[in-house]
């Protein structure tokens, strides 16, 4: 029977080539917001990527039987082979998708499961935001991504922690989805002295400045123990080793 596994190990390839380019096409529509919920893409491509082997490898050892007990399974059994290949590919490619959280499940979890949630949450809501709240969103990512490294060293109970999850989990999706309530052709109109576009990129802000606030809290502990043990080492080992020494 003709081997097929160069066919296949072409195929596998071009699929894994398709799927991160979908996941990485597109800078305004697709990109990551951060590394949160870039991880999570990576896990669910992976994921892609593993069934597609599993089903390509499957096909191929179940052509191979029959070919052994058949001698041989023919053009045809090439052909139908090949096709089978194709169909796995195009369906484990293109399925599941990509689950977006709901607003109930942002909250739950550990640090970095929130932050990775909140993360792909606000990239699906970015299309219907205006420009400058769109900004402000991609600059949270990376605000977020610093935030949930110093959460994961920070005891889940510590008021800090209480506190980000009322701001990130609550505050800024239920912003989101009451501007997104909002009939658009209304969102351009000034209400109170603002529009609902202002709003947003003003409440959006002040929680933005709010999660380096927090960030800068937590990082002073940090900051004070480097400082503590740079002034050992410089007792220890620099000009006061020099001076303990005279």
């Amino acid at each position: 029977m003709p081997d097929t596994t160069p066919q296949s190990d072409a195929i596998l390839a071009n699929a894994s080539r398709s799927l991160a380019e979908n996941r990485a096409g597109g800078y305004h529509r697709r990109a990551s917001i951060g590394r949160g919920s870039a991880d999570l893409k990576t896990r669910h491509l992976v994921g892609k990527i593993k069934r597609i082997v599993l089903a390509v490898g499957g096909i191929v050892a179940a052509a191979m039987v029959a070919g052994l007990i058949v001698d041989g399974i023919g053009f045809a059994g090439i052909m139908l082979t090949f096709l089978a290949v194709v169909i796995a590919v195009g369906v484990f490619a293109s399925f599941p998708k990509i689950k977006v959280p709901r607003r109930a499940e942002l909250n739950k979890g550990n640090a970095r499961e929130l932050v990775g949630r909140t993360e792909l949450w606000l990239e699906h809501q970015r299309p219907a935001l205006p420009p400058p709240a769109a900004k402000i969103v991609d600059d949270l990512g990376v605000q977020l991504d610093a935030l949930g490294l110093q959460l994961e060293t920070v005891d889940q109970e510590h008021p800090a922690v209480r506190d980000v999850r009322q701001l990130v989990g609550e505050h800024l999706p239920e912003m989101i989805d009451s501007y997104r309530k909002v009939p658009a052709h209304l969102r351009g109109e000034k209400r109170a002295g603002a529009t609902p576009d202002d709003q947003l990129a003003e409440g959006l802000g002040r929680i933005s400045r709010e999660i380096d606030s927090v960030t800068r809290q937590l990082a002073d502990g940090a900051l004070d123990d480097l400082a503590v043990r740079h002034r050992y080492l410089d007792y220890r080992y620099g000009e006061g080793a020099g001076k303990d020494d005279a």
